[in-house]
């Protein structure tokens, strides 16, 4: 039924508020407005129905049949005593799924973890370099079966994740991600909301990777509160899979990619990439309001995903709307109601290069913010930042000024880092002609392995430098998303063995990091990342990282009586 708002909401047919009769549908028909793959849309249109009377009595009895109730009034409230167990603290495991987990695939398994116990992330992957794995399915299961065993080794469950990455080889299989996905996450596991999700299709069978790759977002605290939009509604676009719009948890708003769907109809916004992103951008909009913050003012970094279609006039037109609608908003707060928002941050913005294989039928453009909801973004006037850009040097480099041209940050001071270094063939061929040996073929634009390890240590070195101006340490880093493109011609196996040398060597050097336990970051295959739309296609490597302080208030101790 439609109320007063124009949601369309679900049709109660019996609950407890229906005393003396339940409705029954005689004749009804199912009105489908969109048979769309992703979002399909339709409504259900009762034409002839009646009440049917309830039972005057009702009989309930235990297991035992020894606790029989009668009811003779229809409204009286029947209660059944018996003894309730709470298991929602207890992990939940899927047995009959984790037993049939095969050696074969077990020996095929790579994760990594950020350092942090409170809040963490967990990422997995299947090696698959000779094309052995079987279909979606299979891998994408797999995976989640061995997340869940890791979740439940750190003494956590499912409703402790705030956001999961869904990496997908083919958004053909989108169908196939979620009916997977729902064996393992669903409303009764996560009792306080699903987690948040994006889901992005990259070339992962292109470097040797499997059909799937996942990404989760855990804190070890269930204090969460997430936005989950159910029904069709004229403000924000329903939930098209088993997530959540947004999760907020400790001042962070972690919110769900957004597409450019109209809400009414769930259809894709008409008139080519400009305008998804726009309406992408007001839907993100309408859901960081319910929050109290727009992305226009609040927003740590923003994420937005490009299609591989896109030619070089629609790449300037994404960039300028962003630009247009983001100080559209920020111009409509400011004269309004709103206008005591915290001050404005200035966020990192990324886009990434992502597959697309039917432009007809697929989203061109998402969209995914992370917003700070707290106050206080700026640092004390007191506060004497350390410089580091003068007679220190880190893996052999000094600070130059055009190091700054990779550098984009966001600091809540004492919070929050967000932080992107990306390295364009301009910046590698700078980075390699310090040294002595030919690493970077300038006239093909081809780098060897010793420059993709050189520029390796020139990504560490940027945000190791941010972290110590800021007064972070890699202890407070949550993720470290290293995305490398498929036209660097190396594999995943082989850039995670560069990285992890080049993480030991910085380790030893400043003993500031260690990552004997395992690797503190994720590789993730693109067609192009960076810090424009325009310069995608000349972006080598790009890091993108994201450290938090948890603050911890103690209490001063009162002396005794």
């Amino acid at each position: 039924m439609c109320v007063a708002k124009g949601e369309y909401e679900t049709l109660t047919l019996d609950c407890s508020f229906f005393k003396y009769a339940r409705i029954v549908l005689d004749k009804f028909q199912v009105v489908l407005h969109s048979s769309d793959h992703i979002a399909p849309v339709g409504v259900l249109h009762p034409m002839e129905f009646h009440l049917e009377k309830k039972l005057e009595s009702v009989s309930t009895s235990d297991i035992d049949g020894t606790n029989e109730v009668t009811v003779g009034e229809i409204d009286s409230v029947c209660e059944v005593l018996e003894d309730w167990k709470d298991f929602g603290d207890t992990p939940i495991q899927e047995v009959g799924l984790i037993s049939n987990l095969t050696l074969e695939i077990n020996q095929r398994f790579h994760t990594s973890k950020s350092k942090k116990d409170d809040i963490f992330t967990i990422s997995c992957w299947l090696h698959d370099a000779c094309r052995t794995s079987g279909d979606l399915q299979e891998d994408l299961e797999a995976i989640l079966m061995k997340i869940e065993l890791l979740l439940v080794k750190y003494n956590c469950s499912w409703e402790n994740v705030l956001y999961i990455h869904l990496y997908v080889a083919n958004m053909n299989d989108f169908s196939v991600a979620n009916e997977t996905y729902v064996k393992f996450i669903t409303q009764e596991k996560c009792r306080s909301g699903v987690p948040s999700r994006s889901t992005i299709e990259l070339p992962l069978l292109q470097i040797g990777l499997g059909k799937a790759y996942v990404e989760v977002l855990v804190s070890d605290d269930k204090t969460k509160n997430v936005l989950h939009v159910q029904s069709i509604s004229c403000w924000a676009p329903s939930c098209i899979g088993p997530y959540s719009q947004a999760t907020l948890h400790k001042d962070v708003l972690y919110m769900a990619g957004q597409l450019g769907l109209d809400p009414p109809t769930m259809l894709l916004f008409n008139g080519g990439p400009a305008f998804e992103l726009q309406q992408a951008l007001e839907n993100s909009e309408a859901v960081a309001n319910c929050f109290d913050c727009s992305i226009s003012k609040c927003a740590l970094l923003l994420v937005i995903y490009c299609s591989e279609s896109f030619n070089s006039s629609e790449r300037i037109s994404i960039e300028h709307q962003k630009d247009v609608v983001l100080t559209k908003m920020r111009l409509y707060l400011e004269s309004g109601s709103r206008s005591n928002m915290s001050d404005v941050l200035h966020p990192v913005i990324l886009y990434v290069h992502f597959l697309i294989c039917q432009k007809d039928k697929r989203a061109l453009v998402e969209v995914k913010p992370m917003l700070y909801t707290g106050e206080n973004v700026e640092s004390p006037s007191d506060v004497t930042k350390p410089d580091l850009s003068v007679g220190q040097t880190y893996l052999g480099f000094h600070y130059e000024k055009w190091h700054d041209s990779c550098l984009q940050k966001c600091i809540v001071y004492g919070r929050i880092c967000t932080t992107v270094v990306s390295v364009t063939q301009e910046v590698a061929a700078k980075i390699c002609s310090e040294t002595k040996n030919a690493l970077y073929d300038l006239q093909h634009k081809v780098v060897s392995e010793a420059g993709i390890s050189r520029i390796a240590e020139f990504c560490i070195y940027s945000i190791d430098k941010v972290l110590l101006e800021n007064f972070f340490s890699w202890d407070d880093v949550l993720t470290l998303r290293i995305y490398f493109s498929t036209n660097l011609q190396i594999s995943h196996e082989t850039l995670s063995t560069i990285f992890t040398g080049a993480f030991n060597e910085f380790g030893q050097m400043s003993c500031r990091i260690n990552i004997s336990k395992g690797s503190i970051f994720n590789l993730v295959p693109v067609l192009g990342a960076g810090r424009s739309a325009t310069s995608m296609d000349d972006i080598i490597l790009t890091c993108e990282l994201y450290a938090r302080k948890i603050l911890v208030l103690v209490m001063p101790r009162q002396s005794g009586m």
